[in-house]
């Protein structure tokens, strides 16, 4: 007895629309988004100091704030220039909040190292100490 292969319907028509591929274009466009959304926030152009690691990425669920500062000693709030005293009460109002942010500290290489120190000081007297040096990369 032998069987034969043959089908029926061989020219039945397809009504479902496969969506599989359109939802993982979804998710990868939503993933390049949340990786450079936060890379388009840095606008204040610095010479950051270069190190040979590769940078850690950081956790897109962390809210952060940004403070620059540039080799001729200016200060940045994000992109708002601020002085040291309205720095100061900036970062006590940061202190007071539940949720405390990460602070992005970018300086620019030129920048004397005490500059830094002094910004940090200011951050750790807030009690303040989620801190992130922000580096170049070679």
């Amino acid at each position: 007895m032998a069987r034969t292969f043959h089908r029926k319907e061989r020219l039945g028509v397809l009504s479902e629309i496969n969506v599989t591929p359109l939802i993982d274009l979804a998710f990868a466009l939503l993933i390049i988004f949340m990786i450079t959304a936060p890379l388009l926030e840095q606008t204040i152009s610095l010479e950051l100091p270069l190190e040979t690691q590769n940078p850690q990425s950081a956790d897109a669920r962390e809210r952060f704030q940004t403070i620059s500062l540039t080799a001729d000693g200016r200060v940045y709030w994000g992109e708002r220039a601020v002085s040291k005293e309205e720095l100061s009460g900036l970062l006590e109002d940061l202190a007071a909040q539940p949720e405390r942010p990460v602070i992005h500290l970018r300086a620019a290489a030129k920048l004397p190292y005490q500059g830094v120190i002094n910004v940090i000081d200011l951050i750790k007297q807030n009690d303040l100490t989620a801190i992130s040096l922000d580096t170049g990369v070679r």
